[in-house]
């Protein structure tokens, strides 16, 4: 593999040759990796597309490994890989050509079967509508059905049935890129998934596009293919981007989707921080090792690293990694407040952040690093989702909470939170029983029959008058829960990660937020 390849001329090199992959046969798991003795049985075609998917493979793993140089330098980019700094190209090339092969196989796969997807469905569009081949930058004026899968092939009940949660599925999925024309996109996104019969949610704006969307697994399959292939989006995402768990349209009310300002609401203009400055991505098994190494120390409240969850309160609550600093705030539009006011708490440390699917430390990352305080910042590539596929069993304990009508995945046995009026183990939310509030209660089964279904002693006592006078059905969201709760919580700067991580998440009393 020549030392020489870099990310610009993979990316150059993929619009030319994109058409030419569609025979490709990946169902030889040998063609991935082929002994030197294979190679000289295969035919040129076929070496030039695997060639040409490894430098590709190749390319992208090493472009994640970029870290900025010093400003005194008059480069403006080196390498950080496996603890050690690479200055040239040369040397960053070597080591990972040398330690990384395993990864660059995998990636190499990865390649091919998009190009093998992204070849078949432009190869359709194209003899569909020879008279207007399609133009990198969509206007308003094509047709929204240009990019929809063709399904007459498939009977309708293969669309809609499954849709239960042991036989559909949900994606999961994000996608930061510079869209030009978000309105057209919200359309097709709209006519897409209505094609499709999926439900759910989905976030545009000119930043990219963040989407949750539950269905018959069959129509989830389309959906990837569609988003594969159309031209915002299709030098962007790859199939590994997409993260899969049971479920379908019943885990979603209805369809919304819609443009905005963020494709994840931190409250601050793209402008003003943008994703494509972030931390340093880690793979699940980068950030497995980090987190094994920081768990080691003998002192862990002396390290120079933080392990730090980028979600709200009442995710960490049932599953976290374990020592982690786990914010106690409500929305992640008061994570930047939390780090401003918090600022003491990062000077000189090694950050690693987490969140649910990676797209909050995007620019939660970006954020922190525009401070100029911390001695790095890094994130976990594909967030918990990815790490539990790999490690459900590993150093992420409890349930992964999700923004659906199953509130939670489940990975492993673990239990880490307990029944707010009892005290007993126990992870599974409900919504608080007062119509009007919507937060979410930690209440077992035992509590339940007692008549303990709100999230604190105030809305319990709202309930009761609402239920014993009907007349009286509007009030404030307020409660107790929240009312005591500060906005932005402020860490002792001269405790540790671990101190700072037991006051957030130790159980408050009556409130199972």
């Amino acid at each position: 593999m020549p030392s020489s390849t870099s990310p610009d001329q993979g990316d150059d090199d993929l619009e030319a040759c994109v058409l030419r992959f569609s025979d490709l046969d990946l169902k030889d798991t040998s063609l991935i990796n082929p002994s030197s003795s294979l190679k000289a049985e295969l035919d040129v075609s076929t070496k030039k597309k695997y060639s040409f998917a490894k430098k590709k493979a190749f390319a992208l793993f090493v472009k994640t490994k970029e870290v900025p140089a010093p400003p005194c330098e008059c480069k403006e980019k080196w390498w950080k890989c496996c603890q050690q700094l690479f200055t040239d190209p040369t040397s960053i090339h070597r080591h990972v050509a040398t330690q990384h092969a395993d990864e660059i196989c995998h990636e190499t796969a990865s390649v091919l079967r998009q190009l093998a997807v992204t070849s078949s469905t432009s190869k359709s569009l194209e003899s569909a509508d020879k008279r207007n081949p399609f133009k990198e930058d969509l206007t308003r004026n094509q047709e929204v059905s240009t990019w929809l899968p063709d399904i007459s092939c498939f009977n309708p009940d293969e669309l809609i049935s499954g849709q239960g949660n042991d036989e559909g599925e949900v994606l999961l999925y994000y996608c930061y890129c510079d869209l030009k024309d978000p309105d057209w996109v919200c359309a097709w996104q709209t006519a897409l998934c209505q094609h499709l019969h999926l439900t759910g949610k989905v976030r545009i704006a000119t930043e990219g596009i963040n989407g949750t969307v539950g269905g018959s697994r069959l129509a989830t399959r389309l959906y990837v293919s569609a988003m594969l292939s159309c031209p915002p989006f299709k030098d962007y995402l790859c199939k590994d981007d997409f993260k899969t768990s049971k479920g379908g349209a019943c885990c979603f009310p209805e369809l919304r989707v819609g443009v905005f300002e963020e494709i994840v609401p931190m409250g601050i203009s793209p402008n003003k921080i943008s994703y494509k400055k972030p931390g340093i991505h880690l793979s699940p098994g980068e950030f497995h090792k980090e987190v094994e190494k920081f768990l080691s120390q003998a002192n862990q409240e002396e390290s120079d690293t933080i392990l730090l969850d980028c979600r709200n309160f009442y995710e960490s609550k049932i599953g976290r990694f374990q020592g982690c600093l786990a914010p106690d705030i409500r929305k992640f539009s008061y994570f930047p407040s939390y780090v401003d006011e918090n600022l003491e708490l990062f000077k000189e440390k090694r950050v690693l952040m987490y969140c649910t699917g990676g797209i909050r430390c995007e620019r939660g990352s970006a954020y922190l690093k525009t401070k100029g305080v911390c001695k790095e910042v890094f994130q976990l590539k594909g967030g918990i989702h990815k790490y539990l596929e790999e490690f459900p069993d590993g150093f992420y304990k409890g349930k992964l909470f999700v923004f659906d009508e199953r509130y939670a995945l489940s990975f492993n046995n673990d239990i880490v939170s307990e029944c707010s009026y009892c005290g007993v183990p126990w992870d599974h939310y409900k919504l608080c029983c007062t119509p009007q509030c919507r937060q979410l209660v930690l209440t077992c089964p035992a509590c339940q029959e007692r008549g303990f279904t709100a999230c604190c002693a105030t809305c319990q006592d709202k309930g009761n008058r609402q239920a014993a006078s009907p007349a009286q059905s509007s009030f404030k969201e307020e409660c107790e829960c929240t009312a005591r709760r500060p906005r932005v919580p402020r860490e002792l700067s001269q405790r540790g990660p671990l101190a700072a991580e037991a006051s957030s998440l130790e159980p408050r009393a009556q409130a199972g937020c």
